[in-house]
């Protein structure tokens, strides 16, 4: 039987994608869900890659949670801890799918140009 690790001391909200069609271009837009879930966030130092021949940290976090339906890929997770926006990066795991417990990765939403 699964244990997390760490206890969910974090708060957050969770971001909907709700798609919708503007001049006939699909575009995602986020609402924000009224409950505040608790989540244990790790970042171990983020993640190393290489773009365009440049080595970049990029700003990953480690996300347990109670298990929640309304959490999926397509949405955005804001810590209020820190007020910082992540998109998830992948497809939320149901661990054991005993529908308990779940974890997922995100990923800091910076300026680009």
């Amino acid at each position: 039987m699964y244990k997390p690790n760490f206890p969910f001391n974090v708060p957050a909200n969770i971001y909907t994608a709700v798609f919708s069609s503007i001049n006939g271009v699909p575009t995602k837009i986020y609402t924000l869900l009224p409950d505040i879930i608790f989540v244990s966030a790790k970042s171990y130092g983020g993640t190393e890659k290489v773009v365009n021949n440049k080595f970049v940290i990029e700003d990953t976090i480690e996300i347990e949670t109670w298990y929640n339906p309304n959490i999926t890929a397509d949405c955005r997770i804001k810590l209020l801890d820190d007020n910082s926006t992540y998109e998830i990066i992948n497809t939320p795991e149901d661990i054991d799918r005993r529908h308990q417990f779940m974890k997922f990765k995100i990923r800091r939403l910076t300026g680009k140009a």
